[in-house]
C-alpha cells in the first residue's frame, strides 16, 4: 500500500510531499517492526517516480516469495530540481524532519543497520551528499545513473570518506548505463571509491540514462538494499 502525505519544516517554504510504501504484512502483524529504505527521484519529476517504475510492486513480489524481509519505502518529493545543497536544504528536511516523523508514525526500526537511502540521476546526488556526509543515518547508499552534485567535487567526497571510521562505512552501490550522458561524472565518482579503498558494487550495464534503465535494474536494487534486512 501506498499513502501520500505532507509535512510542515522549519527548512523549506512549502510542506514536504512524501509517499510511503507499507509491505502488505503491515496491518496484519501490528506487533512487528521494519526496516526503511528512502528512495528519492531524479530532476524534474515527482515522489511518484520509484511508485510508476514499479517498486511498490517489486517489493510486494520479493516479500511474498519470502526472498527478502519485508521493508517501508519513502519516496520524498524534492520541489527545486536546480539547485544544489547547501542552498537547497532539501536535505535537512529529509534528516531533521521526515526521518523522524516517520519513525514516529511508523513501526520502523529506528537504527542505522535498519535504514537505507538510494536515489536515481539527481535523487542519487542526494543518496551520496546526505549518506556520506550524515553516515551516522543510513547503513547503505544506492547511486543509481549519478551524477553528483557540482558542489560535491571529488575533494569533497574524500574529506566526507575521510571522516568516517573503517568500521562504520556504509555499504555502497553504484550503477549506470554504458551510453548514460552522465557516464563520465559517474566513472568519476567510482574512481574516487577506488582511490580511497572504499569497498563498494559498481555495475556498468546496457543503457542509457532514461526511466527503460532504472526500471530494468529495479528488482536488483531493492534484493541490494534488503540484503542484510
Amino acid at each position: 500500500m501506498i499513502e501520500e502525505k505532507q509535512l510542515e519544516s522549519a527548512w523549506l517554504a512549502e510542506p514536504l510531499i512524501y509517499r510511503v510504501y507499507t509491505p502488505p504484512c503491515y496491518t496484519e502483524q501490528p506487533e512487528r517492526r521494519y526496516p526503511v529504505l528512502y528512495l528519492i527521484h531524479g530532476q524534474t519529476y515527482q515522489a511518484d517516480q520509484w511508485d510508476r517504475l514499479g517498486a511498490d510492486e517489486t517489493a510486494d513480489q520479493l516479500i511474498a516469495a519470502h526472498e527478502v524481509a519485508p521493508f517501508i519505502i519513502v519516496l520524498p518529493q524534492d520541489e527545486d530540481h536546480y539547485t544544489p545543497p547547501p542552498e537547497n536544504t532539501f536535505g535537512e528536511t529529509l534528516l531533521f524532519d521526515l526521518l523522524p516523523a516517520i519513525d514516529r508514525d511508523y513501526r520502523t526500526i529506528p537504527d542505522r543497520p535498519y535504514r537505507a537511502i538510494g536515489g536515481l540521476s539527481r535523487g542519487g546526488n542526494w543518496a551520496i551528499h546526505i549518506g556520506l556526509a550524515h553516515p551516522g543515518f543510513f547503513s547503505a547508499i544506492g547511486a543509481h545513473s549519478t551524477p553528483t552534485f557540482v558542489t560535491d567535487g571529488p575533494p569533497v567526497i574524500r574529506g566526507w570518506l575521510a571522516e568516517i571510521p573503517p568500521d562504520e562505512l556504509p555499504r555502497i552501490f553504484v550503477d549506470t548505463g554504458e551510453n548514460d550522458r552522465w557516464l563520465d561524472y559517474n566513472l568519476q565518482f567510482e574512481a574516487v571509491l577506488n582511490q580511497e579503498g572504499i569497498p563498494h558494487e559498481w555495475y556498468l550495464f546496457p543503457g542509457y540514462h532514461q526511466e527503460e534503465y532504472w526500471r530494468a535494474h529495479l528488482e536488483q536494487y531493492l534484493r541490494w538494499y534488503a540484503a542484510e534486512w
